[in-house]
Parts: structure tokens; sequence; C-alpha cells
């Protein structure tokens, strides 16, 4: 009885290791919503909320960046504006990718952010230098 309670013992300490190991190999938790989480039904505005340089320092956000906002439309359209000036283009996500990219009008110019996390709330954008901006929805 006593070798029974003893393998019964080890039987469980055995899966939970191996329950654990699955866990941690199958990596985190993906925090990459979908499309829409982006541009809501219509239209979303997000703003920015902190901004990272590529080696992690705090970048302050100036008053004119913390006055613009971004919006973007259902249709594949997207609004920059704040401080009297406005760009506007279309964008487009890649979800297994993670890649959010801004093809701004008239400019011949798009801009490829890798999408690190992103919810109804929140969205961290990380540029091709490494530079990392989080963003809240209004």
């Amino acid at each position: 009885m006593k070798n029974r309670k003893r393998l019964f013992g080890q039987w469980h300490y055995l899966m939970a290791l191996l329950l654990t190991l699955a866990m941690v190999s199958c990596g985190g938790e993906d925090k990459t919503g979908d499309q829409a989480m982006i541009s809501g039904g219509n239209s979303k505005t997000w703003r920015a909320d902190k901004e990272l340089t590529a080696s992690g320092d705090k970048d302050k956000l100036t008053d004119a960046e913390e006055q613009e906002t971004m919006q973007f439309y259902a249709d594949g359209r997207f609004a920059l504006g704040g401080g009297g000036t406005l760009q506007t283009g279309t964008w487009s996500y890649d979800k297994a990718a993670k890649r959010l990219s801004l093809q701004f009008e008239g400019q011949g110019v798009s801009e490829n952010f890798t999408v690190e996390e992103l919810t109804e709330n929140e969205m961290v954008l990380v540029a091709n230098d490494g530079s990392r901006m989080e963003l809240k929805a209004d």
C-alpha cells in the first residue's frame, strides 16, 4: 500500500512537471488582437501615451505630440492630426505577422510597425529602429 501511495504521488509530480513544461514551451499568450480592435466598428481614435527609445529609455512626449491623434477607419483609411496639421492615408494589419502598415497619401512614404500588444484600449507599436510607442484609445 505504501508503494502504491508513493507511486501515485510521483505520478502527480511528473504530470505537474509535464504540464508546466508544455505551457512554457508553447510561449505566452498572444496579446495581439484583431483588426477590429484598431478601428472599432466604424472608427477609433488613439493617442500616444508613452514613447521609449530603441535602448529602452523614456522619450518624453512634447506638448504637440500629446495633442496628436490617430484615427483608424474600418474601411482602411487613417487620419493623423494635431497642431493644425493633418496627414491621411491607408492602413493594413497582418495579425499573423503582427505588422501594422501605414501608407501616407501623396507622399510615397510608408511606415511599418510590429504590433507588440493590441487590446481594446491599448496598442504597443515597435518601429524598425526599435523605438516603441504605447497608445491609448480615446
